[in-house]
């Protein structure tokens, strides 16, 4: 019974160490943010600019979005916060969606802009080739583990 104990305490910390190590990894290895300089400027020649908010059907305590987000032809720049986690990809929606499954049902009609890679404030480039007034709402997703994160819809 004492080996079997200690079987189930140590797997226990084991796994809690493993999902320790996916959140803390982020945060640990990710770039220092854009200066509040750089996303003022995207922020003043903003065609269009959104919120994320944390309270969309598909966020949680672990995933999630926060703050004034602002597109132009150049550049999306998010002046706020999202949850750390590994793999986050910033899409371009032709409709708004708040759940995995409806990211999933839409994902073939979305374009993928960037990785995101900081977790406080973030500026990304837009590829020439994708035109932001095409689509309506800007999504965050964790591409590894198929989790939305967030999104605002722009238009």
């Amino acid at each position: 019974m004492k080996k079997v104990i200690l079987l189930v305490t140590h797997a226990g910390c084991v796994a809690l160490g493993f999902a320790l190590g996916i959140y803390l990894l982020p945060i640990l290895t990710a770039p220092k943010g854009p200066s509040d300089t750089d996303v003022a400027a995207v922020m003043e020649a903003a065609a269009y600019s959104a919120e994320f908010k944390r309270d969309l059907e598909g966020s949680d305590f672990l995933h999630w979005g926060e703050g004034t987000v602002s597109i132009t032809a150049q550049s999306i720049a998010l002046e706020g916060k999202i949850a750390p986690g590994p793999d986050y990809r910033l899409y371009l929606s032709p409709e708004f969606v708040e759940t995995e499954a409806a990211f999933e049902a839409l994902k073939s009609e979305m374009v993928e802009v960037s990785d995101v890679k900081t977790f406080e404030n973030f500026l990304v480039s837009v590829p020439p080739t994708i035109d932001p007034g095409a689509y309506n709402t800007v999504v965050i997703w964790c591409e590894s583990f198929g989790e939305f994160i967030t999104a605002a819809q722009y238009r």
